[in-house]
């Protein structure tokens, strides 16, 4: 699957996680998860949003969520 992580520049705000939720992981059906942690092992490229203003570092792999610490990583 496709992953793409942007900074997450709205953390601490209602509904977008507390301030040390730095990062908004997206997946292929566009579902967000936000984290304090993104750990990349695997190819990773970068590339503008569609929006036109921000831009991701996407991901091909497979995601693991730890709940626990809020770390997600792509392998």
């Amino acid at each position: 699957m496709i992953y793409r992580v942007r900074y997450n520049k709205s953390a601490g705000q209602p509904g977008r996680g507390t301030e040390l939720h730095k990062w908004r992981v997206f997946d292929e059906t566009n579902k967000e998860r936000l984290c304090k942690q993104v750990i990349l092992k695997a190819l990773a490229w970068t590339e503008q949003d569609p929006n036109g203003v921000d831009w991701n570092v996407v991901s091909e792999g497979d995601i693991h969520i730890d709940r626990e610490n809020s770390i997600i990583t792509i392998l």
